[in-house]
């Protein structure tokens, strides 16, 4: 069945993208949690209009995204968190809680625009995350993990 997709679905696509999925993944998650649309003659004329709208405006968004990105990846990003007598952190580092360092850091970054490289941070230490501004802008910052 041929979808398009509303929202960007990680591993699946992005907005606007025009997805083959098995009937069933579209008709009972995608489309009632209003994450897809069915890919019909009239949508994909819409997906066409759209689709040549955001060609123009892509390229001045791209380019901020990219002096965004350019800023970021400069600074020296540090999380803070509760460290043990031996060195273990107590808990996780998250997503947010990078999002909120680089924030101080003077740029702002969704949470779920970043995604840790490393499985699990236990330890003080340089560590690295992926960050996806747009679909075509994505680099990699590195963060220390500092006592608080």
């Amino acid at each position: 069945m041929e979808i398009i997709l509303t929202k960007d679905i990680e591993n699946l696509g992005y907005k606007n993208d025009l997805k083959k999925v098995k009937s069933g993944y579209a008709r009972n998650y995608l489309i009632p949690k209003g994450l897809a649309i069915v890919a019909n003659v009239a949508n994909k004329k819409v997906l066409e209009e759209t689709t040549r709208q955001q060609a123009v405006k892509g390229e001045k968004i791209i380019a901020e995204f990219n002096a965004t990105a350019d800023g970021l990846k400069g600074t020296n990003v540090q999380v803070g968190a509760k460290v043990s007598s031996k060195g273990k952190i107590y808990g996780s580092i998250t997503p947010l809680q990078i999002a909120e360092a680089i924030s101080k850091a003077g740029h702002e970054v969704n949470r779920k625009q970043i995604s840790i490289v490393s499985d699990n941070i236990k330890e003080t230490g340089t560590y690295e995350a992926k960050i996806r501004l747009h679909k075509e802008v994505e680099f990699t910052i590195n963060f220390e993990v500092v006592e608080e």
